[in-house]
Formats: C-alpha cells, sequence, structure tokens
C-alpha cells in the first residue's frame, strides 16, 4: 500500500482527475456551446439576408449590433448571478433553495430586461452626436426599436435556461434555440423581401423577424418550466428571500458592470470604425457576425465551468476547483486554437459569401486576420472570467477588465488606427492588446483564489 507521501508525488490521480473535469466539462459546456450559437444564427441570418439591400443597410445594422452588443453584456451579467445561484442551490440539492432561487431569478430578469430595453431606445440620439454617417442613421427607425425590444425575451429566456443548465439539462437549450433559428429563416425572408405582391419591410423586417424568433424560444422554455415533471422541485411553493433577491441583484449588478465595461469597450471599437465610413462599417459587420458566433465557445466554456464550480461549492467539494480551471483552460486553448487556423485559411471565403462589394471583401478579408490572431487570448478571458464567477469572485475580475479595455486597449486602438494612420486592421490590434493583458491577469486571479 502507498503511503500518502508518495500518493501525493504520484501525477496519476491528478491526472485521471483532470481528465474526468475535462470530460464533465465538455459534456455541460458542448449543449451550451450549440444552443448558444444557434441563437447567435440569428445574427448571421439577418447579416446574409440584409446584405442584398445593400452597404448602407448593411452598415445601418453594424452600428446598431455594435450598440446592443451593450446593453447584452449588461443584462447577461444579471443572468451569469442567477445562473452561479441556481447551481449553487441544485449542488446543496435543497428543493425549497432552487424554488426561491428560481422565482428570484425570473423576476430579476424582468425587472432589468424592461430596464435595458427602454434605455436602449432613448439612447438612439446619441448615435448624431457621435459622428456615425448620416445616410445610414436614416435608416435605423424601426430596426432599433424592434432590436431594443428584443433585449426582453432574450434576458427571460436566458434566465430560465440558467436553470436547465444548473439541472444538467443542457440539451433543452438545444433544441429551443434551434426553435428559434427555424422561425427567423423564413421570417427573416417574408418580412424583408415580402411575399407575393407585398414588398416586405425591408431592414425593419429583419429586427421584426428577430423579436419573433426569440419571443417563440422564451414561449416554449416556460412552457416546459411550468409544465415538464422534472422541473416540478423549481416551482414548488417557497417563500420570497429578500436576501436572495438581493444576492442576485447586487452581484448582477457588479458582473454586468465588468460585461458593459468589456462591451462598451468593443461598441466604442465598433463605432471608431465608423469614422471609417459605410464601407468600413460593412465590412465589420461581417466579422462581427462571424466573431459573434464563435465567440460561443468560450461563452458556452464560461458558463459551463461557472456552473461546475458553483455546483462543487455547493456540494462543499472546494478541492475540486483547481481541477476544474485547469480542465476549462485545456479545453478553451485546444478549441480556439482550431478556429484560430480555420479563420486564417478561410478569410477570403468567408468575406465573399457576405457581400460583392470589392472595398468590403478586401478590408474583411484584412480584419479576419487580424480577429484570427485574437482568438486564443478572448476564449482564455473569457473562460476564466466564468471560472471567477463560480466563486462569486467578482470585483476584482471586474476591476481588472475595466483597466485592461479602457485604460489600455482603447487609446492603443485609437493611436494606431488614427494616429499612425493603421486603419480598422490598428483598432482592432488595439483591442486585442488590451484584450491580452485581461486574460493573463484574470486567470492569474483565479488560480490565487482557488489555492486559497
Amino acid at each position: 500500500m502507498s503511503s500518502p507521501e508518495a500518493a501525493h508525488k504520484d501525477p496519476a490521480p491528478m491526472l485521471q482527475g483532470l481528465w474526468h473535469e475535462i470530460g464533465r466539462l465538455s459534456a455541460l459546456g458542448f449543449p451550451i456551446v450549440i444552443s448558444l450559437a444557434a441563437a447567435t444564427l440569428i445574427g448571421v441570418v439577418d447579416t446574409i439576408m440584409i446584405a442584398p439591400l445593400g452597404t448602407v443597410p448593411l452598415a445601418a445594422a453594424s452600428i446598431t449590433n455594435s450598440i446592443i452588443i451593450v446593453f447584452y453584456s449588461g443584462l447577461y451579467g444579471f443572468i451569469a448571478a442567477i445562473g452561479v445561484r441556481m447551481a449553487n442551490a441544485v449542488g446543496a440539492n435543497d428543493p425549497d433553495e432552487i424554488s426561491s432561487t428560481t422565482r428570484s431569478g425570473i423576476l430579476v430578469a424582468v425587472i432589468v430586461s424592461v430596464v435595458g430595453a427602454a434605455a436602449m431606445i432613448l439612447f438612439r440620439p446619441v448615435l448624431e452626436l457621435i459622428g456615425q454617417p448620416p445616410e445610414v442613421l436614416e435608416l435605423l427607425g424601426g430596426y432599433w426599436t424592434a432590436m431594443s425590444l428584443l433585449l426582453i425575451p432574450f434576458t427571460i429566456f436566458y434566465a430560465l435556461k440558467s436553470l436547465f443548465d444548473a439541472m444538467n439539462a443542457a440539451w433543452i437549450g438545444v433544441g429551443i434555440a434551434f426553435a428559434a433559428v427555424f422561425v427567423n429563416i423564413p421570417a427573416n425572408w417574408i418580412l424583408i423581401h415580402g411575399f407575393g405582391d407585398w414588398a416586405g419591410l425591408g431592414l425593419v423586417g429583419a429586427g421584426l423577424a428577430s423579436l419573433l424568433s426569440q419571443s417563440v424560444a422564451l414561449i416554449i422554455a416556460l412552457i416546459i418550466w411550468r409544465k415538464a415533471a422534472w422541473t416540478k422541485k423549481t416551482r414548488r411553493k417557497a417563500p420570497q428571500r429578500i436576501a436572495e433577491l438581493r444576492s442576485q441583484i447586487t452581484q448582477g449588478g457588479t458582473i454586468a458592470i465588468g460585461y458593459i465595461g468589456e462591451g462598451g469597450a468593443y461598441a466604442v471599437a465598433g463605432l471608431m470604425i465608423g469614422w471609417f465610413g459605410a464601407v468600413a462599417l460593412a465590412a465589420n459587420q461581417i466579422v462581427a457576425a462571424i466573431g459573434d458566433v464563435l465567440y460561443m465557445v468560450p461563452l458556452g466554456i464560461a458558463i459551463a465551468v461557472s456552473i461546475r464550480i458553483g455546483q462543487a461549492i455547493g456540494a462543499d467539494e472546494k478541492d475540486r476547483l483547481i481541477k476544474i480551471g485547469l480542465a476549462a483552460l485545456a479545453v478553451i486553448i485546444s478549441w480556439m486554437a482550431f478556429v484560430m487556423v480555420g479563420l486564417f485559411w478561410s478569410r477570403d471565403w468567408l468575406a465573399q459569401a457576405f457581400s460583392d462589394d470589392p472595398e468590403v471583401i478586401t478590408l474583411a478579408t484584412s480584419l479576419f486576420i487580424v480577429i484570427a490572431a485574437m482568438q486564443i487570448v478572448d476564449g482564455v478571458q473569457g473562460t476564466m472570467l466564468g471560472a471567477a464567477r463560480g466563486m462569486m469572485d467578482n470585483l476584482v475580475p471586474v476591476g481588472i477588465t475595466m483597466f485592461s479595455y479602457w485604460i489600455i486597449a482603447l487609446p492603443i486602438a485609437y493611436y494606431l488606427g488614427f494616429v499612425l494612420n493603421w486603419g480598422p486592421e490598428g483598432v482592432w490590434i488595439g483591442y486585442g492588446i488590451g484584450l491580452s493583458l485581461a486574460a493573463i491577469a484574470v486567470t492569474a486571479r483565479f488560480f490565487i483564489k482557488a489555492r486559497r
């Protein structure tokens, strides 16, 4: 029989535990990634179907998506806090806690989503003050309003999806997300381009189609939550705990600030691209549509790792935290390296698939190279932020991201893009420098905290 000292020196148990965590993390993360990617396909479908309308409508969609990412980010901060609390409750196997957490989470989602939608609608006049092309702003109108209202079903749906994920039923989210895509495709076609003698609504139709498809996803999720036998314990009568509401709002608010800081920096970078004109905006929209889908992998792994860590803490198994963190790094670095190579080799084809404007194609091809180089650090940063959220360690990681993006990334982006005249490519190179700093610092923070 081996001594404890020998077992400590033997790396086999550690490796076995690591492989176990990689397997469990992958099993949970894979369906989450697919469901998120399917949801993001709605944006890709919009881009594909808006592109035939011309460069200016595509640029209008780019501005809208550059701003809405800020609101998505802020609202997702609350969703992340809700998801971690649900994972804690599931890990502790306390039915009253699960029910109370679920009801509180849905209430928080309703409140913050309505506030977010109203704020985005009220923000539209600001675009005229920050130098965006006037011919593009003329087309925003109904599209902007529809995309603003989309924030309400989006937030409530993902709060319910967080419950399904925490209960290890992530494949439910996959089915719902693809149902939304199947609704979005014909709705886009009819509402944008018309049917029969009806000419359609153009850009406004794309926004209405997205709102419709996300609403369908929410309705399906609500039916499952209210009717399914396996969600019964989440619907049981339990006291509404003010402390639980306060915790979700407080922790969600902290995470939201971090997400808004990241999403806001991303939006500012997108608005800087707008200073180069409609062609640059159109090229950026093509790259962003692909990049948003690809980012669903680190976002999905971040959700999965926060759930795994939340479950471990709820079950009082804190010795697993280091292994879960290492497993997350192994999964995300491997995948994002593959994505980086794929983007580099397919950049020409991707640019040509979305536009027939030679200027747009040339710039989009160049931007794809820059985005490809950022994939690994982007994945690591997002994943390790998820790991920190699982420990409810939010304040310091938020400070790290705010500093990295606003003090480092954006000033360098402006300097490279406009002072050195590197153009749109320089803007995203500067953004990538700040992203790299955040990835290193957040990773170090997690492992220092986990060891303690």
